[in-house]
């Protein structure tokens, strides 16, 4: 059995960008779907590890992690030799290049994003009523975010460089959500290099793989 486990529904952010870095890794893995809304439902195993019941737990032997971004970290410096070699670059500069767009993306692209996604996919579902007035000021902030991207992306390829890392990697379902959705379409379509980043990651094996297990059905617990 696999020693690395990650708790969780691949339909949430943080558990799809976990399962993403995997497939680049090629790293063996388990995961217990765990539908974040069913709440009493929840695997006992699960709420052993998260008593609160996050989106995410990961383990890996007897580390256990509940951050995406730091799990991704991890999983990019142990197995190094493993799979994808260039999610975290190989020379102390290209890793600094990474690091600060990481930054930037849990810093200025997540929230606005992460605001969009909830009231946009997931307040419908849940029978709230989307905060218009969050949702506009959201579109506001992610359009100069993306501005920010489109001059950048007008150098380079990808965010820190000309090879995919976990700087674009992290950016995956949040931009998946958006870019399928009418009202937030525009805001990558509309930056012609935004747009061209966002079609070579998203077309790589490791992301299809995410989306078509967000497609499959929840598991009944």
């Amino acid at each position: 059995m696999a020693s690395v486990k990650v708790f969780g529904s691949p339909t949430s952010a943080e558990v799809a960008r976990v399962l993403t870095c995997l497939f680049e890794k090629e790293i063996e893995f388990q995961l217990i779907r765990v539908d974040t809304y069913k709440g009493p439902k929840r695997l006992p195993e699960y709420l052993k590890l998260q008593p609160f019941g996050q989106a995410l737990t990961f383990e890996d032997g007897k580390m256990t992690l509940v951050d995406s971004r730091a799990i991704c970290r991890h999983l990019a410096e142990k197995y190094v030799e493993q799979g994808n070699k260039d999610l975290l670059g190989s020379g102390t500069l290209e890793r600094a290049s990474i690091e600060q767009w990481l930054q930037t993306e849990a810093q200025n692209f997540d929230q606005p994003s992460s605001a969009l996604v909830f009231n946009l996919a997931f307040a419908p579902l849940l029978g709230l009523v989307p905060d218009e007035e969050v949702i506009e000021r959201s579109k506001k902030k992610l359009g100069q975010v993306l501005d920010i991207y489109e001059q950048r992306l007008d150098e380079t390829k990808y965010l820190a460089g000309d090879k995919f890392t976990l700087a674009d990697l992290s950016h995956l379902p949040n931009t998946q959500r958006l870019v399928s959705n009418k009202e937030c379409r525009s805001l990558f379509m509309a930056r012609k290099n935004v747009l061209k980043w966002w079609e070579a990651i998203s077309r790589r094996a490791s992301w299809k793989r995410v989306v078509e297990m967000q497609q499959e059905p929840p598991h009944i617990v």
